[in-house]
């Protein structure tokens, strides 16, 4: 389609109310705001579950690290849904690009993305899901089994799969990008939580055989 075909069916599309046609509309503020959530949201979790590790923080306010771990899960799902909602907004804002509109792909993939998200929930539990090892909340052994044999972070990749599936849907160059920010926040994020996590269950390993250890000892002193 020519720039001056695109021109013309978005002057009509403005006064009809179809959608426009266009590769992306970086003017929308709506893009920008979509965006920021889309960044502060694992920023803000791993900075409030580190401070809830060093200090308990959490943990007095709420008398109980699990109370304090359900209203860190219940703020994380909050604001989770905001920042879709923006999402949403700010494709809704965008042009359609005819060669990314796949409405089958995208329902497919936004399918698979919330199999993994769901599957990872029921797995883990509350506490297992919202950073419950940061308040001392320790499964007593690793997942291994689905989604975590497909993945080794199904919530991440799976909410990065339903991102892309609902640009797809949609038809958005921005929704193409926004994912891309998606996935790069969360592998940031694994950066600094797969070691952090790793560290704490190895200490949760290590104990019991201290105590073993420290048994033999005294036996060998009796």
């Amino acid at each position: 389609m020519s720039d001056f075909v695109e021109k013309l069916y978005n002057v009509f599309a403005s006064v009809t109310g179809r959608e426009k046609i266009g590769l992306i509309d970086l003017n929308a503020p709506s893009l920008y705001v979509a965006a920021a959530s889309i960044a502060f949201n694992p920023i803000f979790w791993n900075i409030v579950a580190r401070l809830e590790y060093k200090t308990h923080v959490l943990t007095k306010i709420f008398r109980s690290p699990y109370y304090g771990c359900y209203a860190l899960a219940v703020t994380i799902f909050s604001i989770g849904i905001i920042r879709d909602h923006f999402y949403t907004l700010a494709l809704d804002d965008q042009p359609v690009y005819p060669l990314l509109h796949q409405p089958e792909l995208g329902a497919g993939l936004f399918l698979a993305g919330n199999v993994l998200v769901l599957s990872s929930m029921w797995a883990l539990g509350v506490t297992g899901t919202y950073l419950g090892d940061y308040f001392g909340i320790l499964m007593d052994e690793k997942v291994e089994g689905f989604p975590f044999n497909v993945t080794g972070a199904p919530m991440y990749w799976g909410s990065t799969l339903s991102f892309l599936g609902t640009a797809l849907y949609k038809g958005r160059t921005a929704g193409l990008l926004l994912t891309l920010e998606v996935f790069v926040m969360y592998l940031i994020a694994l950066q600094f939580e797969d070691p952090f996590t790793a560290n704490i269950y190895a200490q949760k390993d290590a104990r019991p055989v201290t105590r073993s250890m420290t048994k033999q000892k005294d036996r060998k002193k009796a």
